[in-house]
């Protein structure tokens, strides 16, 4: 059994070189202990490859960059095959995907046929070559970035792309204090250096099977169910969160609890995850975009009108 403490002491190195944005960096260690993948949206230079990174070797895990321009091709990422002249024979040439943590630079910049190569290693935990499978590393964690600005030569990820990513979250600025943080800390060495893995990929995969083994009560499956499905039913919302957004509401929740040193998810769980899981999911009318109503605010509609159940604390 892996001690929850000890999947937390990740966060605690990643903040020697993150500062001050212990939330964000919480909602990555639930997306990698759920087994999920993460987009991570926000202006340039506030820190998103260097997260990836810091999150990547204080959990002990192997971890590969990919910068996405559209000449990246899809053989890129998944691999390809090359003839051996001395064996006589193809052999399979590994790419970037054939790692645990992918940074999938600006993915946005990546043309529609290289982002749909990434889709499969995300979805089925393989990638498919010249008609043979290849099983991805375990575990496998796909950390995806793109600027909310400058969308000139871009490709947006449509929303069948963007349901596959666990949680979309952001940055943000920092404050003065911790900006000037920041840049003390980087005056003599890379705070990247001073990170010392604090788990194994053996520990990451069997804390992500004890997760699994978090208890729900079917009135909280129920209730996960009820609030995805308003989502569905509200007025403003063009396109609602899918069948995959509820399992993906219930493993974040999952996760949560096992952080929080609980064996079963209540209530507040969901509710805590909900802002993290479901907003980017949603499509909302062309009416209620010129009225400025957002994702947030279709999301505590719903919530107000589901009772939540009665469960143990």
């Amino acid at each position: 059994m892996v001690h929850n403490r000890k999947i937390q002491q990740i966060a605690d190195e990643v903040e020697k070189v993150i500062v001050g944005k212990r939330e964000v960096v919480t909602m990555l260690l639930i997306v990698l202990l759920s087994g999920g993948h993460v987009l991570v949206e926000d202006v340039p230079g506030t820190g998103k490859t260097t997260l990836a990174n810091a999150m990547g070797k204080a959990a002990g895990l192997v971890s590969r960059r990919a910068q996405f321009t559209p000449d990246v091709t899809a053989s890129d990422i998944t691999g390809f095959t090359m003839y051996n002249r001395e064996t006589n024979s193809f052999e399979y040439r590994q790419g970037l995907v054939m790692t645990n943590i992918l940074l999938a630079d600006e993915i946005n910049r990546a043309t529609p046929k290289t982002q749909s190569a990434l889709l499969e290693a995300m979805e089925e935990q393989t990638v498919t070559v010249d008609g043979i499978s290849h099983r991805l590393p375990e575990p496998f964690m796909v950390i995806a970035t793109q600027n909310e600005l400058g969308y000139v030569g871009t490709f947006p990820l449509p929303e069948a792309q963007l349901d596959r990513f666990m949680m979309k979250i952001s940055m943000g600025y920092p404050t003065i204090e911790q900006e000037v943080a920041i840049i003390a800390s980087r005056q003599r060495t890379d705070p990247l250096e001073l990170i010392i893995p604090t788990c194994t990929k053996n520990d990451i995969t069997e804390a992500r099977e004890e997760v699994k083994q978090t208890n729900i009560e079917p009135s909280v499956y129920r209730y996960i169910v009820e609030i995805t499905a308003g989502t569905r039913m509200h007025p403003a919302v063009e396109l609602g969160a899918s069948p995959r957004a509820s399992l993906a509401l219930m493993r974040a929740a999952q996760s949560y609890a096992f952080l929080n040193s609980r064996a079963y998810v209540v209530p507040e769980d969901v509710l805590r995850m909900t802002p993290y899981v479901l907003p980017h999911r949603l499509r909302l009318t062309q009416e209620a975009k010129v009225k400025r109503i957002s994702t947030m605010d279709i999301l505590k509609d719903v919530i107000k009108t589901v009772r939540p159940p009665f469960t143990r604390g």
